[in-house]
């Protein structure tokens, strides 16, 4: 019995399919002075992090966005 080439092998087709996002965090200073982190998981880039945050929070002096290794 003859065994049949294999059109790609499954790891990578699977890895193709599930391709993992990246993770951001968020530095977030308030008007108030008060400060928080968050962490962005929905994004498609950095731009994207950044609108997710300031999409969900009010009086925002100032953000830093990083993506997470």
């Amino acid at each position: 019995m003859q065994r049949q080439p294999r059109s790609g092998t499954p790891s990578r087709t699977a890895a193709r399919h599930h391709v993992a996002r990246p993770e951001y965090t968020a530095a977030v200073r308030y008007l108030d002075g008060r400060s928080e982190i968050f962490h962005v998981r929905n994004a498609n880039g950095l731009a994207d992090a950044r609108e997710v945050v300031l999409g969900e929070l009010d009086d925002v002096f100032s953000i830093l966005i990083a993506r997470r290794h």
